[in-house]
């Protein structure tokens, strides 16, 4: 799954040209493109739809949404550990074949 995910800027950068944000994803931080809302200042919070911040956000409706989506397995999901996640459903596999 892709989500939209609200994450909070932290940090600002600008690489070959490119505005670049650091973004906190409620303890997950990934760098995000800026070219979209080149006007972002740190402390804001955007919505990032693959590695593109796409909409500026109210820290409210940001901090609601990172609390739904983690109740519903969402962020680790997104963020989780691909490789472990992987191995987990492997495993339980077998189960599924045997009902």
């Amino acid at each position: 799954m892709c989500l939209a995910v609200p994450g909070r800027v932290v940090g600002i950068e600008e690489r070959d040209g490119t505005p670049m944000a650091r973004v906190d994803f409620g303890g997950v931080a990934k760098d995000v493109c800026l070219v979209y809302l080149p006007e972002i200042e740190v402390g804001e919070y955007v919505i990032v739809h693959v590695g593109f911040a796409i909409q500026r956000l109210d820290e409210e409706s940001a901090l609601a949404t990172l609390r739904l989506f983690e109740r519903i397995g969402a962020l680790d999901e997104e963020f989780g550990d691909a490789w472990a996640r992987a191995a987990a459903e492997a495993e339980r596999a077998p189960e599924k074949e045997n009902r």
